[in-house]
């Protein structure tokens, strides 16, 4: 029923000269971010030279999430979009978007990352298959902020040593935050790590661990994979099952008892991207 809902405004936008890309008067130029994270990691290069606007909002599951129609009004002044490349939401809405607003440039960051697949090969359009939570690993972003520091030097080229000298402290942060985090973890090679939805695939990659989640494609288990999933468990000694904040608590809980353990909040999307990973990882070190 929204999307319909959003199809009408769509027209309405249009047939009322509603101008695409365009700034409004002494105006930011508007760049949109699917995520949290991402907000942080464009005003790490651009300050505030740009007005930065979230498209998932705090609180909401970006594999579910629906636009509200007062979002259409800042997607139709935006000059730029960084999308995170196969986050849920984007797959549903990104057509949308882009029809709300021609003129505005659409950027995938995630282009050119070393990126997981699920079990079957992917054909070449595939999005539905990969990964989506691509920010979870400092190597990824260092080639995240490489792309937004090129994009907002051609929006902005008069800026253009300013952002080249903000990138260079935040790729010195990306860097601290890997160290930071294999001090922490050396001694946690091939832990397994059980989570609902499998949020630090590329965490456990970079750091060594195994993933092991309740989630398969999104779906919930059947009773064949919680019984091996119970099985890892109990042959590991692990006590602890992750769950994002997004998520019902008690998706987790029944998990939970069965192994005699506890269930334990994270938020990949925190805005304060680089300690929250910090502390991911001292929560899987301690558990």
């Amino acid at each position: 029923m929204m999307k319909n809902m959003l199809i009408i405004l769509l027209t309405i936008l249009a047939w009322t000269g509603c101008r695409p890309g365009r700034t409004r008067p002494m105006e930011k130029p508007v760049i949109l971010v699917s995520i949290l994270p991402q907000k942080g990691f464009v005003e790490k290069i651009g300050g505030d030279d740009f007005q930065v606007s979230v498209l998932i909002p705090h609180g909401a599951n970006p594999t579910t999430y629906s636009l509200l129609p007062g979002q259409m009004t800042e997607i139709s002044f935006a000059s730029l979009w960084f999308r995170m490349g196969y986050v849920g939401f984007e797959l549903s809405w990104g057509d949308r978007i882009t029809e709300t607003n021609p003129a505005m440039k659409t950027v995938d960051l995630s282009q050119g990352l070393p990126l997981i697949g699920g079990s079957f090969p992917l054909e070449r359009d595939d999005r539905a298959g990969i990964d989506p939570h691509t920010w979870m690993s400092p190597a990824n972003v260092k080639i995240m902020a490489a792309t937004i520091l090129e994009e907002l030097t051609l929006l902005n080229p008069e800026n253009r040593e300013i952002y080249a000298e903000r990138y260079r402290r935040f790729a010195t942060l990306a860097d601290s935050t890997d160290t930071a985090i294999r001090e922490i973890l050396k001694d946690c090679q091939g832990k397994g790590v059980i989570t609902y939805h499998p949020s630090l695939t590329y965490f456990a990659r970079d750091y060594g661990l195994h993933q092991h989640s309740v989630e398969r494609g999104g779906k919930e288990p059947t009773p064949g994979h919680m019984a091996e999933l119970t099985a890892i468990a109990r042959r590991d000694s692990i006590r602890t099952i992750f769950i994002q904040s997004e998520f019902d608590i008690e998706m987790a809980r029944v998990f939970a008892e069965e192994i005699d353990g506890e269930v334990i909040r994270i938020w990949p999307l925190n805005p304060e991207w680089s300690s929250n990973l910090i502390d991911i990882a001292r929560l899987i070190r301690d558990k």
